[in-house]
């Protein structure tokens, strides 16, 4: 992966979000699959897309921008409503250069066929595995990890009598976290990595089968969920049903455990834990490790609300609404200056003074990356009048790097690796500060079905790092000419 930017995130966050529905009745493939985007859109922003399987041909429609913005009625008029196979997807990416060449689903004609591929997730050996394709003639459109997958999948179903067999083959080449939907001319493909980093799920409506990143997006489709995929599985749906095979199980699992922080919907269910409650447990824990008195509690939209909920639950202070949030303004993240992130961040967020005013608050956030928006929201308070601020955090001090598909800062421009948590409340201005403990993190998903991932917290990583970090010289020729 190419580490050429000045991209500096104010929030983690996760790069995908895909879909894949097997049509076994009559309904409107089309729009059935633009509704589960929409309930998708908060994993991914930068770009979307639909891919059509009818009558083993592909149709597609993507582009840069939001579901609203790229799928529209017009332009979906090119794709066949009642087509067998359908794949979506929503994507949030740290670089600004090749994006539209990098959007999803990829389609890829070969000589075995064709196949569709929504990808959540980061390939760790992907230099290695790019470097070699290239070495034999492969020609690349984009840096998209995707990219290299569809073209490792096309070589090995060369020679082989089936699509699961080289689908089999390729994931025995390929490390790092994953989860995608694939379609060949006649099947729907679910797989997930054999860590779990990612999370797949599966569903079912009337006699039609769903996958999705969340489950979320089987409840607003009015579906009945079945189950998680689990790690290392691969799932199979054809004209003759669901089956599924296990690829590779490694003996230690590592589900994203910022799923449950930031990265999921409230509403999703994921490896048996409601994200809901997983959040509010945090908001709990947090008083458990570091009460405080005071006359209200709050959080900060969006993230930081079921949390607060909690807090008020466990300490019997009043729970408030202190925020409005303008939901019309784009996230302060997406590669602006500062003067423009500053501006924004004063746009999108005000104080309800009459709620504040005089009070001693606590504002619960999930997570602390720069610093710089945490400050803000101190400042916001206590000009509203707040006689005290008592910030806590959700999660756990970033100190150390996602290589498996979090967009998150290096670490020399992490703050927790700049500053202690006093020097950091000092920093911000707040009275006081707590983050939670990676103990009181692991503590919010309790009950669920496989090991968590905590590694950008505690730099402790249970899969394969990446060996060698894949730079695109043309592409920072061009970088650097902007």
């Amino acid at each position: 992966m190419s580490h050429i930017n000045n991209y500096a995130p104010v929030k983690p966050h996760d790069e995908c979000g895909v879909f894949g529905f097997y049509n076994n009745d009559n309904f409107d493939i089309v729009s059935l699959t633009r509704d589960a985007l929409y309930g998708l859109q908060h994993r991914g922003q930068a770009s979307t897309g639909i891919t059509i399987i009818k009558d083993e041909e592909p149709y597609s429609v993507k582009d840069l921008g939001i579901v609203s913005n790229v799928l529209t009625d017009k332009a979906l008029e090119k794709l066949p409503t009642d087509g067998k196979i359908s794949v979506g997807h929503v994507r949030y990416t740290m670089f600004d250069y090749l994006e539209r060449a990098a959007t999803q689903p990829l389609v890829m004609r070969y000589i075995a066929g064709s196949l569709a591929l929504a990808l959540n997730g980061s390939i760790t050996n992907f230099a290695e595995i790019r470097h070699g394709l290239e070495r034999g003639g492969s020609i690349f459109q984009s840096n998209s990890h995707a990219e290299v997958i569809g073209y490792t999948i096309a070589l090995n179903r060369i020679g082989k009598d089936n699509f699961e067999q080289a689908i089999q083959n390729s994931l025995n080449e390929l490390k790092g976290a994953y989860s995608m939907v694939i379609s060949s001319p006649s099947k729907l493909f679910g797989v997930r990595d054999p860590h779990g980093f990612k999370p797949l799920c599966i569903g079912k409506l009337q006699n039609s089968y769903i996958i999705a990143s969340e489950s979320c997006v089987i409840d607003t489709l009015g579906g009945e969920f079945i189950r998680d995929v689990e790690p290392g599985e691969v799932v199979i749906i054809d004209e003759n049903g669901i089956n599924s095979y296990h690829n590779i199980t490694q003996k230690i699992t590592s589900l994203c455990l910022f799923e449950y922080v930031y990265l999921a919907r409230p509403d999703s269910v994921i490896d048996g834990v409601n994200v809901n409650e997983a959040r509010r447990r945090a908001g709990r824990i947090l008083f458990e490790e570091n009460p405080i008195d005071a006359d209200i509690v709050c959080g900060v939209p969006d993230s930081g609300l079921d949390a607060a909920q909690g807090y008020a639950e466990a300490s019997g202070i009043t729970y408030a609404t202190a925020f409005i949030k303008n939901k019309y303004i784009g996230r302060t993240s997406e590669g602006v200056g500062n003067d423009k992130k500053q501006k924004l961040l004063r746009m999108r967020l005000n104080v309800l003074k009459n709620v504040v005013d005089g009070k001693r608050v606590v504002i619960i956030d999930d997570s602390i990356i720069h610093g710089n928006t945490s400050a803000h929201i101190v400042n916001l308070l206590r000009k509203a009048g707040a006689k005290e601020v008592h910030m806590r955090i959700s999660s756990p001090e970033f100190k150390y790097p996602c290589y498996f598909g979090v967009d998150l800062p290096e670490e020399k421009n992490l703050i927790s690796n700049k500053l202690s948590v006093e020097e950091l409340r000092e920093h911000i201005g707040a009275d006081s500060l707590h983050f939670l403990s990676i103990d009181g993190l692991h503590r919010i998903a309790e009950g669920c079905k496989i090991r968590l991932c905590d590694g950008c917290f505690s730099g402790i990583y249970y899969a394969d790092l990446p060996m060698t970090i894949y730079e695109d010289k043309f592409a920072s020729k061009i970088q650097n000419k902007k």
